[in-house]
């Protein structure tokens, strides 16, 4: 039971199961030759001994003079061929011929069935015949063994060419196999090492040139291979700037502690002081643990979505969002778009666009909420402030957890969570998120999502 679990690579498959293959086609193909040959053979005796009865029924032998005509003007081969004339008139002389050595093949047996088919040990087998004429009876026997020694001649080679092809077929089925195989095992011994040494860092497998498949095998284990490397280091950067995060605050929190705790009573007016730093760093620190909690439910969440009328979603949530900020909110909508979607993602992220356009924007500026459609037929929801912008290098970025530019971080509060939840709440609800410079400065936040189809905006019209 071992030896056999061990022969169940893919190249003991093969090889077995070629060998087979080629065996059982040679051993077909050798017994279809023999018995195309063997019927050939046979209707040569057949047509043989047909003309030799052709001609004596032409010839009436009835006596001895036409008997010894006969034999001189036939090419009878009397070694292989061997006739006997029996003459059943009442007025015959001589009642039989025999041709040399007829006597003698006349006791050969009949076979079951195959009548025609005589057997005599030491003289072989023989092809019977028997013809009437004119009241004669002329019986033939053709000797068969001349026939036979070519059909054995015929079975021996093809013998000796299925035993060649039993040998040589596993050799050369081996080595196919090993060629088609051995990259293979070289993949799996590879991916064996590239585990084993996973801790030191990602390990490429080696590409073989072929064949294909495995070529494309090895190509695609790499891309995966790559692909989880930069997954698990996303995952330690996460954790390192989600620890960070919660770092500061809490060492804010605990530092007003200790003060409140060794002077709050010799001089109460730190008390309040501190506790207004302790209450403002634990807001902090609870807006980051939600949006961390929002980042995880979006990172594995499937939304329901249905057809929504996003026209009117976007009006009601921008008129919505004014009075939460300073900044003048101007809102233009094209009516009756609709898509297929999640109100509450899209909620949350216009209320992303515009919390960070009024952010990074002076009081006195204005926000436009636009809603339009591109020349793709798409809805473009899109957000315009005029603050500092977002330069080139921060572009490719800011949809990074935890990203926040060098001359913002420490002064404009924020977690650097909330453009990359509503990067992952668009590609959910099958569309993407657009970031591109405003004229003369300022930012346009771009969310890009497909239009329903006319049938389904019926459907919605109608309900």
């Amino acid at each position: 039971m071992k030896k056999r679990k061990q022969n169940q690579s893919s190249a003991a498959i093969m090889q077995r199961s070629l060998v087979s293959m080629v065996a059982t086609l040679t051993l077909a193909l050798g017994l279809l030759i023999v018995a195309a040959v063997g019927h050939q053979l046979y209707e040569q005796v057949v047509l043989s001994t047909d003309h030799i009865a052709a001609s004596l029924k032409q010839t009436v032998i009835d006596g001895d003079d036409d008997w010894e005509n006969w034999r001189k003007n036939s090419t009878l081969d009397t070694s292989s061929t061997y006739v006997h004339v029996h003459n059943m008139r009442q007025d015959a002389k001589v009642k039989n011929y025999y041709s040399p050595a007829t006597k003698k093949v006349q006791l050969a047996k009949s076979f079951p069935f195959l009548t025609q088919l005589r057997y005599q040990a030491n003289q072989g087998l023989f092809y019977y015949q028997e013809v009437h004429a004119k009241g004669i009876r002329y019986e033939i026997w053709q000797s068969m063994n001349s026939y036979l020694a070519v059909l054995i001649r015929v079975l021996v080679v093809t013998m000796i060419v299925l035993v060649l092809a039993l040998v040589v077929s596993p050799i050369f089925i081996r080595r196919l196999a090993h060629r088609l195989t051995g990259p293979l095992s070289d993949l799996s011994q590879s991916t064996k090492h590239a585990a084993e040494h996973a801790k030191t860092g990602v390990e490429m497998l080696p590409v073989p040139d072929k064949p294909t498949e495995v070529t494309d095998l090895a190509k695609d284990f790499n891309d995966l291979l790559k692909q989880l490397h930069d997954r698990q280091e996303q995952q330690k950067l996460f954790i390192m700037n989600a620890a960070h995060e919660l770092r500061t605050p809490i060492a804010t929190i605990r530092s007003h502690a200790q003060l409140i705790e060794r002077h709050g009573r010799a001089h109460p007016e730190i008390v309040l002081k501190s506790v207004n730093y302790i209450t403002e760093e634990s807001r902090q620190m609870q807006q980051l643990i939600e949006e961390l909690l929002q980042l995880s439910r979006a990172d594995r969440l499937t939304l329901d979505t249905h057809l929504l009328n996003l026209s009117e979603t976007v009006q009601h949530l921008a008129e919505k969002l004014a009075s939460a900020f300073s900044q003048t909110i101007e809102v233009h909508v094209t009516p009756n778009m609709s898509v297929e979607s999640n109100e509450s993602a899209i909620e949350q992220i216009l209320d992303n666009f515009v919390t960070n356009a009024a952010k990074y924007s002076p009081a006195d500026t204005i926000i436009a909420v636009n809603l339009t459609r591109d020349d793709d037929g798409n809805a473009v929801l899109a957000v315009h402030d005029q603050g500092a912008g977002i330069s080139a290098e921060d572009k490719s970025h800011v949809f990074e957890r935890f990203y926040r530019s060098a001359n913002v971080r420490g002064t404009v509060p924020g977690t650097g969570l909330g453009l990359a939840i509503a990067n992952q709440l668009a590609t959910i609800n099958n569309g993407r998120i657009k970031l591109q410079d405003n004229q003369p400065y300022g930012t346009i936040a771009e969310l890009i999502l497909p239009l329903a189809t006319t049938k389904e905006r019926h459907q919605l019209n109608e309900s």
